[in-house]
């Protein structure tokens, strides 16, 4: 098979991977696989690189790949923000938490302190 057509099978493949983002334990799996794709795509581009395959706007499978490409950037850009979110609401859930544990962690009272002076 050639290389452009299992660079564009990647592609694909990747795209749909991508069609929506998993909530929860599946997310780690889901992670996983578009780094093992992407990791087949680049070693995949690579080799057309050391080829000196130039992208050509008229020739189908190219302007495929290229659309392809474009969709798969926008697509992880929303995975990237839907971690992002998750992210901060981690960390606004630690926050809280730790608020509640102990709310009175943040305050600094310098009452009933007295310094004895007795031997």
């Amino acid at each position: 098979m050639d290389i452009q057509q299992q660079l564009l099978q990647v592609s694909a493949k990747l795209y749909k991977l991508l069609e929506s983002v998993p909530n929860g334990d599946v997310r780690d799996k889901f992670i996983q696989d578009i780094d093992q794709l992407l990791d087949e795509r680049g070693k995949f581009i690579e080799l057309l690189v050391q080829k000196k395959i130039r992208l050509d706007i008229q020739n189908k499978d190219h302007l495929l790949l290229k659309k392809l490409d474009e969709g798969i950037k926008n697509r992880l850009e929303n995975v990237m923000q839907v971690v992002k979110q998750d992210l901060k609401n981690l960390q606004k859930t630690k926050k809280h938490e730790k608020q509640y544990m102990n709310p009175y962690a943040s305050i600094q009272v310098m009452d009933g302190m007295y310094y004895d002076k007795k031997k």
